[in-house]
């Protein structure tokens, strides 16, 4: 099987006795390992297109995958620096993404999902419906779905189309080339041929003819050829009906008909083929298929909705519930000393397609130590690769030295141990803990109930005697007196008195930990020294990965700057006004030099030396380059200076017609400022027009834009200084107030006195009235 798949590498058993992939120069590396580098691979693009660190992520497995293939992706993941928020079938995914955006409170409806990918294939039927819930008192519908059930093929797939293409091809040239060569005896011959027959069947899903080219496939022979849809088909004739068992065994075993299916969807890359999708036509009846997921996004999709649903700073607006089960059944068995073989200590601990995740235990009677294994429900049914049911076997220690202990007890009932089990949401199942559970019965005293409640009953008497009410008494404080003394002495008479016991027989129950040791299992996980060998490597070939990017952008680098300048000193005129011809000549001689090295020695060169002769010729040519920008730069930012400097003057004349409250001193500080950046241009001016060309320039247009906007800054300032607040008029206070009403009153004459002139004067308010006079006026000021 290993060697029709033509692989470029040699599969060989590592240290462990799993499969190892061989590399070229003898490094021999887990498949844990090259997953990881993958996964490290797509979070450094996640990173890039986010612009943000992701340590976070929801991991997509087929249903097939087993224990050991869910704990080398977690393992794979922890190399790689991945935080696993959880595992989730492809299904489960694909089901979200279905379902997020439907309605099914009016009808609950069966979907089987139709997955063929590139080395499985496999078909889930999912339940689709809704509950009713309170949300915020109001009763809402939530939408939901169930996994019922899942089939699939786990060798079966897009490969094993291109397989039967390759062979094809394969015989094609040999006949074309003759003299009996095979060139089946070259892996890169045949990789190189196994990616151009993928391109042709991906051609022949949507064209009858599809042709097929290879340069310099074998001894510098080129090989071109063509075949149709129909061969295509031809060929493959015996997958097609091998393609629909999983939808057939879904049906089987579910009791459903076809016509109970609302809707079967098509995922993955294969399922593009024509071919295939006739078959499933046929099958089921219909005329149209339902293609309304994407084939190749659909379960990414929907595992990103359950990774925010998981995560904690994200909060979706929809809703979907999901009830995942796990694709296998998993058995425990219990070996020990005196443990006899019976549906007690072998049995089914979790059912296929159990609802996830899930805490189960187990209770047994017995008293010495014992071991557990875990493996699965039918030796028929295993993953693919694994030839054993069992996959995990645990040592219990400590029951034994538990029941020395307690045996000599009174104990009521035989101890037990307890096993407790989890099956997380990523189908992981595991032996968490386990206890020894011993239920005794022991005489403990205990007050007798009889002389309790007497001697409550008298406390209770003098307490009531004490809480007479002494209200209206003439003699309390002699009364209070006389009932402190007497509480006092039957305080003390209660402290006299004894509580008489008797022993109780109480049955009490003990919880006492249990070791658990888990046993290795070949070829089973990477163990944690060589979890931190391999992390190491990884890092040691991420270290030369970077160095090999830095190499290569160096290199590109010091050949661009060579070309590029190459042509500026051929090709610009101007640039005779600012070097000499000398100095012309020893540049082109340098980067002659560095170019010839590039293609001789420096084919294998380091990037530190790659750096140093770029940096070696940006040092002799930047300044050449400098002068000749400042060519035209230098004027410009001198014009731009003067025209800034003549119109500072409107700027001014605007203060003084709009803005007179600014302060006149710092006014002129302007003017002053602009006098003397003008006397600066003037000098700097006439300094450049002196020096050489040839030289530095004595002023840059970088100084000349600075000048200019420390100016600006200044006149900024100035400009945001606010107007001024007028001064507020001083209100009258009441006592002036009133002091200038008694002056007129005593200036008044008696025609304007109403007393005088027999007029009854207003009644002085009342405190009501005077009250709410004063209440007004502290509204009126609030």
């Amino acid at each position: 099987m290993i060697d029709s798949l033509y692989l470029p590498f040699d599969l060989v058993e590592d240290s462990r006795g799993a499969a190892g992939f061989k590399a070229d120069d003898g490094v021999v590396y887990s498949a844990e390992e090259l997953l990881a580098m993958i996964l490290r691979y797509g979070m450094s693009l996640a990173d890039s297109h986010t612009r943000s660190s992701i340590k976070d992520a929801v991991i997509t497995v087929p249903p097939h995958f087993g224990q050991s293939e869910r704990r080398g992706i977690l393992q794979a993941a922890q190399l790689a620096g991945i935080n696993v928020l959880s595992l989730i079938n492809e299904h489960s995914g694909a089901s979200l993404q279905y379902g997020i955006d439907k309605d099914f409170s009016n009808e609950s409806r069966h979907v089987i999902l139709y997955d063929m990918g590139s080395r499985n294939t496999y078909a889930a039927l999912i339940y689709f419906s809704a509950y009713q819930t309170k949300e915020f008192g109001k009763t809402v519908s939530v939408n939901q779905f169930q996994v019922k059930d899942v089939r699939w093929k786990a060798n079966l797939g897009g490969q094993d189309m291109e397989l039967r293409l390759l062979e094809h091809f394969a015989d094609e040239f040999n006949k074309q080339l003759g003299n009996g060569v095979d060139v089946r005896s070259s892996p890169k011959a045949m990789a190189k041929l196994k990616k151009q027959v993928k391109r042709t069947k991906e051609i022949l899903s949507a064209n009858t003819v599809a042709p097929l080219s290879v340069e310099s496939l074998y001894e510098d022979r080129d090989f071109r050829s063509t075949i149709s849809r129909e061969k295509f088909e031809e060929l493959c004739d015996d997958l097609w009906e091998q393609s629909l068992l999983p939808v057939k065994e879904v049906l089987k075993h579910s009791d459903l008909m076809v016509d109970d299916i609302y809707a079967l969807e098509l995922i993955g890359g294969a399922t593009r083929v024509p071919k295939l999708q006739a078959k499933v036509q046929e099958f089921l009846g219909r005329k149209d298929l339902d293609k309304h997921l994407d084939a190749d996004e659909a379960i990414a999709l929907g595992s990103a909705l359950h990774a925010a649903n998981l995560s904690d700073g994200i909060k979706l607006n929809r809703k979907l519930g999901m009830i995942d089960g796990s694709p296998y059944g998993f058995m425990v068995e219990l070996v020990g000393s005196d443990l006899v073989k019976d549906e007690n200590t072998e049995f089914l601990l979790v059912p296929r397609m159990k609802k996830m995740p899930i805490k189960l235990f187990r209770t047994i009677t017995h008293n010495k130590d014992f071991d557990v294994s875990l493996s699965y429900e039918s030796a028929y049914e295993l993953p693919a690769g694994v030839f054993s049911a069992k996959f995990a076997e645990f040592s219990i220690s400590g029951l034994t030295e538990t029941t020395e202990r307690y045996s000599v007890r009174n104990l009521t009932s035989p101890i037990k141990a307890t096993m407790h089990f989890s099956l997380s949401r990523s189908g992981l199942i595991s032996l968490d803990r386990a206890e020894a559970v011993i239920e005794l019965s022991e005489w403990v005293e205990v007050p007798k109930k009889n002389k309790t409640i007497e001697i409550n009953a008298n406390v209770l008497n003098v307490t009531e005697n004490l809480n007479v009410s002494t209200e209206g008494s003439p003699h309390i404080e002699s009364l209070n007196t006389d009932n402190e003394t007497h509480s006092s002495d039957v305080n003390t008479e209660a402290d006299k008195v004894e509580i008489e016991t008797e022993k109780v027989l109480k049955r009490r129950t003990f919880k006492v930990p249990l070791k658990i040791l888990e046993k290795p299992i070949a070829p089973g996980i990477l163990s944690k020294e060589m979890l931190f060998e391999v992390k190491a490597r990884l890092d040691e070939l991420d270290k030369k990965d970077v160095e090999r990017r830095r190499t290569a952008e160096l290199k590109n680098s010091l050949e661009g700057y060579i070309y590029s300048t190459r042509e500026k000193l051929e090709d610009n005129e101007e640039i005779k006004k600012i070097s000499s011809h000398d100095e012309q000549q020893l540049f082109e001689v340098k980067l002659s030099e560095v170019q010839d090295w590039l293609y001789t020695d420096g084919e294998d060169a380091s990037a530190n030396e790659f750096k140093e002769r770029l940096d070696s010729l940006k040092a002799f040519g930047d300044p050449i380059f400098f002068r000749l920008s400042e060519i035209n730069a230098l004027p410009a930012a001198f014009k731009s200076a003067q025209v800034y400097l003549g119109g500072l003057q409107k700027i001014v004349d605007n203060w003084d017609k709009n803005k007179p409250w600014l302060p006149r001193s710092r006014v002129d500080e302007i003017l002053s400022e602009a006098d003397k950046l003008k006397n600066w241009l003037q000098e700097k001016e006439a300094l450049q027009k002196e020096s050489s060309a040839f030289i530095a320039p004595a002023i840059t247009s970088e100084d000349v834009y600075g000048k200019v906007s420390e100016l600006q800054e200044k006149i900024s300032r100035v400009n945001r200084i606010p107007m001024p607040k007028p001064k507020a008029e001083k209100t009258p206070t009441k006592e002036s107030a009133s002091k200038e009403n008694t002056a007129d009153a005593s200036n008044s004459t008696p025609d304007e006195n109403p007393t005088q002139h027999g007029q009854t004067t207003p009644e002085p308010y009342s405190a009501p009235d005077a009250q709410r006079v004063r209440e007004t006026e502290l509204h009126d000021e609030l």
